[in-house]
C-alpha cells in the first residue's frame, strides 16, 4: 500500500513528469531590462480578457506610480518577447514615457513552428492573468495609505467647482399672473386625459406627446358644449392639451411628477448633511449596484440610438435588460454622441457595429437615422457596421394603422425624397403604444444576438449575486459597529 501522499503506479509517473515538464517551462530566468518598442502585447489576451484601455482610470493611476516609482514588478515574456504577465504595467509604462522595463523571460514561445499558437502559452497566459487578482481588502487599505487629508479636500472642492456654476446676477419680478381655472365644459376633456394617464402608468413619467397619441384612441370633445371640438392630431388640439395639463397640474388635479420634459435636463446634486448619513446610505446599498456586461459574449457590439429623447423612459427599461448602451438625442444629433459610440466599439474589442436605430416616420426621420450610421463610417473609421431601422417603419405604420402626426414639412431638404416613395403623411414614434415599442426593440435585439450566449451570462450573473450576498455579509458585519465619526 502506497502511504507517502504520492500517486503509485503509471498513472501517477506520468503525472509527476507532467507536471515537472510545466514546471520547467513556466520557470524564469534573471531579470533583465528590455526595450519597451521590442515588446508585443499578446493578442490572445484581448481574445480572453478584455482589451486594456489606455484612458481607463486605474491605468492612468498605474502610469503615474510608474512614472515616479518605476515599474516595481517585472513583466514575464516569452522567449519570442511576448507579453504573458503584464499587459497592464506595458500600457502604462508606454503612458509614463519609459524606454525600457525590467522582465523576465520565460522558456515558452507563443507559436510552434508552423505559426500556430502554442497550446502551453494559452495555458501560462491563463495562468498569469489569474494570479494578477487583488483581494478587497489589499485594494482598500493601498487608497487608505494614498490619501492625504489636505489633498482629499482640495480635490473635493475642486470638483465642486467644476461642477457647479454661480450667477451673482438677480432680477425683479413683475405683475402677477393668475392661471384660467378649469370650467365645467373641459373637464370630460381632462377625464380623457387622466384616463389614459392611468392606462399608462407603468410608463411614467410622460411626455405630451404620449398622452397626445392616447387620446386619438378615442377621441373625447376638447369643449364638452362644441359638438365640432372633437380632439384631432393637428397643433390647435395639441396646444389645447397642453393648455389644460398645464393648469390641471397647477392645480393640484395631476401630480407634477407624472408628466415629463425631457427637453428641459435637470441636475441636483447628490449631497449629505455628514458623513454618517452619506455611510449609512452606502453601507444599505453595498453590492448592491453590481450589472454584469451581459453584451460582453456577443460577436457583435450593440448600440441604441433613439431619434428623441421622449421615448428615454420607454426604451431604457429595455436597454438595461440587455446592458445596451443607449443614446437618445434631438433630431440630429451633435458629433460627440457618435465619437463616444465608436470609442466603445473600439474599446469592445469586437469586430462589427450594430446600430438599432428608432426615429420618426418622416423625412428627416429618415435620413437621420442614415446620416447618424454614415458619419460613424465616414468620420470615425467603422467599416463594418450594420445600420437597422427598428422603428418607425412604413410597414409598422399599416400593421398598427397609426394616425398620422402632420403633413411633412415642404421646408425638408428630405421631404421630397419622402414624399415621392411614401406622401406627404408623416408619423411620430409616440403613435406606437409604449408596450408595443418595447416589444418591437425587444424582438430586434433578440433577431442580433446570440440567445444562448446571452442566456448564459444572465446564469453567471445569478451565480455573481449569490457570491457578492456573502461578500455584503462580512462587509456589513465588520461594519456593524461603525458610525463614521470619532477615532477607527
Amino acid at each position: 500500500m502506497n502511504t507517502t501522499g504520492t500517486e503509485a503506479g503509471p498513472q501517477g509517473t506520468a503525472k509527476s513528469s507532467r507536471n515537472r515538464r510545466l514546471k520547467r517551462e513556466f520557470s524564469l530566468d534573471s531579470i533583465r531590462r528590455v526595450p519597451i518598442d521590442k515588446i508585443q502585447p499578446s493578442p490572445e489576451n484581448a481574445e480572453l480578457y478584455r482589451p486594456v484601455d489606455p484612458d481607463d482610470p486605474e491605468i492612468v493611476a498605474l502610469a503615474e506610480s510608474i512614472a515616479a516609482y518605476g515599474v516595481q514588478e517585472p513583466l514575464v515574456l516569452t522567449s519570442d518577447h511576448y507579453i504573458l504577465s503584464g499587459h497592464r504595467r506595458h500600457t502604462a509604462a508606454m503612458l509614463a514615457g519609459l524606454t525600457t522595463v525590467p522582465c523576465r523571460f520565460s522558456p515558452i514561445h507563443r507559436t510552434n513552428g508552423d505559426n500556430a499558437v502554442n497550446p502551453r502559452f494559452m495555458v501560462a497566459l491563463r495562468e498569469a492573468n489569474r494570479q494578477r487578482i487583488k483581494t478587497f481588502d489589499e485594494k482598500l487599505r493601498e487608497e487608505v495609505v494614498s490619501a492625504d487629508p489636505e489633498v482629499a479636500y482640495e480635490s473635493l472642492i475642486e470638483h465642486r467647482k467644476n461642477q457647479s456654476r454661480l450667477n451673482l446676477d438677480s432680477f425683479t419680478l413683475r405683475g402677477e399672473k393668475k392661471r384660467a381655472s378649469i370650467t365645467k365644459a373641459k373637464w370630460p376633456f381632462l377625464e380623457a386625459i387622466q384616463k389614459i394617464i392611468e392606462e399608462r402608468r407603468d410608463f411614467w413619467p410622460l411626455s405630451d406627446r404620449q398622452i397626445h397619441y392616447g387620446l386619438l384612441n378615442d377621441p373625447p370633445l376638447i369643449h364638452a358644449s362644441k359638438p365640432g371640438s372633437t380632439y384631432r392630431s393637428d397643433a390647435k388640439s395639441y396646444k389645447a392639451l397642453t393648455e389644460l395639463l398645464t393648469r390641471a397640474r397647477v392645480a393640484g388635479i395631476i401630480p407634477m411628477h407624472i408628466i415629463q420634459d425631457a427637453t428641459r435636463p435637470v441636475t441636483v446634486w447628490n449631497v449629505h448633511r455628514d458623513v454618517q448619513g452619506y455611510i449609512r446610505k452606502e453601507v444599505e446599498q453595498f453590492c448592491q449596484t453590481y450589472w454584469r456586461d451581459l453584451m460582453q459574449s456577443q460577436p457583435d457590439h450593440i448600440e441604441i440610438v433613439g431619434e428623441k429623447n421622449t421615448i428615454e423612459p420607454i426604451i431604457r427599461p429595455i436597454a438595461a435588460q440587455y446592458t445596451i448602451p443607449m443614446t437618445t438625442g434631438r433630431g440630429y444629433c451633435s458629433l460627440r454622441p457618435r465619437f463616444d459610440i465608436s470609442e466603445r466599439f473600439r474599446k469592445s474589442g469586437k469586430d462589427r457595429l450594430v446600430l438599432l436605430m428608432l426615429s420618426d416616420f418622416d423625412p428627416d426621420g429618415e435620413e437621420i437615422a442614415h446620416s447618424f450610421a454614415r458619419s460613424l463610417r465616414d468620420d470615425f473609421g467603422i467599416v463594418n457596421i450594420e445600420p437597422i431601422k427598428v422603428a418607425l417603419t412604413a410597414d409598422q405604420v399599416q400593421e398598427f394603422d397609426l394616425p398620422p402626426a402632420m403633413k411633412a414639412k415642404r421646408t425638408s431638404t428630405n421631404y421630397q425624397r419622402f414624399a415621392d416613395k411614401h406622401g406627404d403623411e408623416v408619423w411620430e414614434l409616440e403613435a406606437l403604444p409604449p408596450d408595443t415599442l418595447q416589444e418591437i426593440l425587444r424582438d430586434s435585439i433578440d433577431s442580433v444576438i446570440d440567445v444562448a450566449a446571452f442566456n448564459n451570462e444572465i446564469d453567471q450573473e445569478k451565480a455573481d449575486a449569490v457570491q457578492l450576498e456573502g461578500v455584503r455579509r462580512v462587509v456589513l458585519d465588520t461594519l456593524s459597529g461603525f458610525d463614521g465619526g470619532g477615532d477607527v
